[in-house]
């Protein structure tokens, strides 16, 4: 990854934008600006941002469409995204996780947590160099390079989002070994304190409807985690 990583921020406030692009400079990354969802989407495929922070209240294009709309566009798809926005019900933080946000930070937000939070993302994503690269189990195949899966040959209908790929990965590495949930918060999101531990059933959820079929191969065990199985 570049030593100076290049976030987008998405904000129809100047006063926001303004506040975030001076924490995240003085934090050594360089930043690219939106004030809109169809901007957002514009410079998203043309900026080749490490990460987005999109707020939620965008003129036009609101966040959870364009949240979608990224995911949906193999482009972009593995462009992580934290949600920063006013909205702070659980219903409104579940939904944006639902529809592929990695993490989600309420306004008023403090920098330094944001600066943090974006910083946990990013070493999310890198990849460790003795990491096996292709993953297979029975018809199910994870190239970690490609950021792609396939099941029976064939592409998933819809892209896993970077934290849903992340999670599938380290449930494939550990195959067969139950991983409890406050195991995944940590691995992950890379949370040394636990968060909610519905952060990573939503995830899982969301995760199984996209695999179809292939979710046969992921394993609930009530009251203490997940695990792939063959």
């Amino acid at each position: 990854m570049n030593s100076h990583p290049k976030i987008l921020i998405v904000d129809d406030e100047p006063d926001a934008i303004e506040l975030i692009t001076f924490n995240l400079q003085n934090a050594g990354f360089q930043v690219v600006t939106a004030e809109d969802g169809a901007a957002a989407l514009r410079k998203a495929r043309s900026a080749a941002p490490d990460l987005i922070v999109l707020d939620l209240m965008l003129p036009e294009i609101d966040g959870l469409e364009v949240c979608k709309l990224l995911h949906r566009d193999p482009a972009t798809a593995a462009i992580p995204i934290l949600m920063l926005t006013a909205k702070a019900s659980e219903v409104d933080r579940i939904l944006g996780l639902e529809l592929g946000a990695d993490d989600y930070v309420t306004k008023p937000f403090s920098p330094r947590e944001l600066v943090l939070r974006i910083r946990k993302l990013l070493e999310r994503g890198q990849k460790p160099a003795a990491k096996r690269e292709r993953l297979v189990h029975g018809e199910l195949v994870i190239d970690v390079p490609r950021h792609l899966v396939t099941f029976r040959g064939k592409h998933l209908k819809e892209e896993l989002t970077a934290t849903e790929f992340r999670l599938l990965q380290l449930l494939a590495e550990r195959a067969g070994r139950v991983q409890s949930r406050d195991q995944l918060l940590q691995e992950v999101w890379k949370y040394d304190n636990a968060i909610e531990t519905r952060t990573v059933d939503t995830h899982i959820r969301r995760l199984r409807e996209k695999l179809g079929l292939a979710a046969k191969h992921l394993d609930t065990v009530r009251g203490v985690g997940y695990r792939l199985v063959e």
